[in-house]
């Protein structure tokens, strides 16, 4: 088949690419519907994109695909991004029967429930990667509740859990399986590999977490060193401010009975220093004054302010 190259496609400001016009188009509708509207020119053409998922190397991606008539292999790796090139570029049927790249991603999710939790994180990452650019909701829901799953199942393991802490689950198989799905429902093997969700995504977490049924003392210690994590890495006290925020907020939906009073004070001393809306600053008095019965006297003590001739501050205003 001789191919040309007619069409000049500016990606992201990454990369030009020289490509022919007429094979992307036989499996792009965006493409498809911009040439058809060009009938009868004969010059070379120019498409600027600024949002194309992935940049160039989802715009190879989707190259190699058409170059490659329709077919190409489709692995939890890329299977997001090709999923969000698809909608992107309106890949979901040429006419001529063939499987079209959005089917064949559709087709590649039925064994999504297969997939192992580095799969699974490394999607969840593409979605949250991909989403401003594309809609892909559909698969990011289909990625949280698999992931969210796995919390619950005692043969999964984390890239920072040792080898002993695996082993210990997979020996424990006499246990029944509710007792087996609460006792992994308390474990925090999982904490560090989410701490790459971004403010944006965390709610939908959390969300997602709660709806299947995750013990909410697990929830509110991943919510703490999220935001320790978090807060650590901010650079500006905006940037910390709507982090306190937003996990706040979410602590907030939690049964009071998962909390731990010592953490909200350590979250209300940082809350106050960032100066956070009165709002949150209520929710988070709330939480910790229905949890006073568990304070001691150094949870309501904090160094005094730089420059005070007495050592320690009090807490004040935290209703009972």
């Amino acid at each position: 088949m001789q191919v040309c190259c007619d069409l000049q496609v500016d990606v992201n400001g990454e990369e030009v690419f020289m490509v022919d016009k007429k094979t992307l188009a036989s499996f792009s509708g965006r493409f498809s519907k911009l040439f058809g509207k060009l009938k009868g020119t004969s010059r070379s053409l120019k498409v600027i994109f600024h949002d194309f998922p992935g940049g160039a190397e989802g715009f190879e991606l989707m190259t190699r695909f058409c170059y490659n008539n329709g077919t190409t292999e489709i692995t939890p790796s890329n299977i997001v991004l090709l999923y969000c090139i698809a909608h992107f570029m309106e890949m979901d049927g040429d006419g001529s029967g063939r499987l079209n790249i959005l089917s064949q991603t559709e087709k590649s999710l039925e064994g999504i429930s297969f997939w192992t939790w580095p799969n699974l994180v490394v999607a969840l990452k593409q979605c949250q990667d991909l989403l401003p650019a594309s809609n892909c909701s559909s698969i990011l829901e289909k990625v949280l509740d698999c992931l969210i799953a796995k919390l619950f199942c005692p043969f999964v393991r984390s890239t920072y859990a040792s080898s002993s802490e695996h082993l210990s689950f997979q020996f424990s198989s006499a246990r029944s399986s509710h007792s087996m799905k609460t006792n992994c429902s308390q474990t925090t093997w999982w904490v560090e590999d989410l701490m790459f969700l971004s403010i944006n995504l965390i709610e939908k977490v959390i969300r997602r977490m709660m709806f299947q049924e995750l013990y909410h003392s697990t929830i509110f210690k991943f919510l703490f060193h999220y935001h320790q994590s978090k807060s650590m890495g901010a650079t500006t006290p905006g940037e910390k401010r709507k982090i306190t925020e937003v996990v706040i907020s979410l602590l907030y939906l939690l049964d009071r009975s998962s909390l731990s009073c010592k953490r909200l004070f350590k979250i209300y001393q940082l809350a106050l220093s960032l100066k956070i809306s009165k709002l949150y600053k209520n929710k988070l008095e709330n939480m910790i004054g229905s949890q006073l019965d568990q304070a001691t006297i150094d949870y309501v003590l904090v160094p005094s302010p730089r420059g005070k001739k007495y050592v320690y501050d009090k807490w004040h205003q935290i209703p009972i």
